[in-house]
């Protein structure tokens, strides 16, 4: 797949979840790096970023990925990610990003429910 999408979910627990599709590359890295500032500034308690339909990401989009976490961890807020496939499973691990990131293999079922009183 070429090109880049993003799906927003806002979910009851208030956490954002975004769905990225495609490639994470140089040309798209930004964009999604611009959307996803517009969505911190909400300050949601939990962002998502779901992998699992990303096919690539080259080292722009890692580094965006890695902007994300410090402002994240800045911000004091969770930053989540939903595991990709292998190749990008494969990249986190080599570049030992797998060891900085919040990473599960599926939503967890507390941001699915209902909100938090």
């Amino acid at each position: 797949m070429k090109g880049f999408g993003l799906v927003l979910e806002r979910l009851p627990s208030g956490a954002i979840r975004l769905l990225l599709r495609g490639e994470l590359d140089f040309e798209h890295a930004y964009t999604f790096d611009e959307e996803l500032q517009s969505i911190e500034r909400a300050q949601p308690p939990c962002i998502v970023l779901d992998l699992r339909e990303l096919s690539f990401v080259d080292s722009c989009g890692m580094g965006r990925l890695v902007a994300a976490r410090r402002r994240a961890h800045r911000a004091k807020r969770r930053l989540l990610l939903v595991r990709g496939g292998e190749s990008i499973d494969r990249l986190l691990a080599l570049t030992r990003l797998d060891e900085e990131f919040e990473i599960v293999g599926d939503m967890p079922a507390e941001l699915l429910g209902p909100p938090r009183v």
